[in-house]
């Protein structure tokens, strides 16, 4: 099997409040389905993430404030965990910040040669946001 791409699928408890929630963060919705409204999509560059209202998967959102390191709790959230790879992690957290997004591991440089940070959605939803720190010459 050769995969051409993938598109996660979250389970969301208000889709129109998730759609607003991507909007804050930079992505644009892409479509919508149903009367009421109860699947649709979100995309940003060539990356897609379908939303399902009360369906496909699970979530639920843990009680901590940190998602990683000391305190945090990497298995409270229930819903899916996913990496985004950007150019400018701390740009990121910059607009996050600015957008009242839930910041769950601040901007730090892992020994996996990453600079990561997360990012919860209400939902439990959480997003490693990364970049390469040192691109390997050949």
């Amino acid at each position: 099997m050769k995969t051409k791409s993938i598109t996660p699928i979250l389970n969301v408890s208000d889709i129109h409040q998730t759609f607003q929630w991507f909007e804050k963060l930079g992505w644009e919705k892409r479509c919508e389905w149903g009367e009421p409204v109860r699947f649709g999509g979100v995309y940003s560059g060539e990356c897609e993430i379908f939303l399902c209202l009360n369906a496909q998967g699970s979530r639920g959102k843990g009680q901590g404030n940190s998602t990683f390191g000391s305190g945090g709790e990497e298995a409270a959230d229930k819903g899916v965990w996913m990496s985004l790879w950007v150019d400018d992690v701390d740009e990121v957290y910059r607009h996050c910040l600015a957008q009242d997004i839930e910041v769950t591991w601040n901007p730090t440089d892992m020994p996996w040669n990453v600079r990561e940070m997360h990012v919860r959605h209400p939902d439990g939803h959480v997003f490693r946001i990364s970049c390469v720190l040192n691109e390997e010459k050949d």
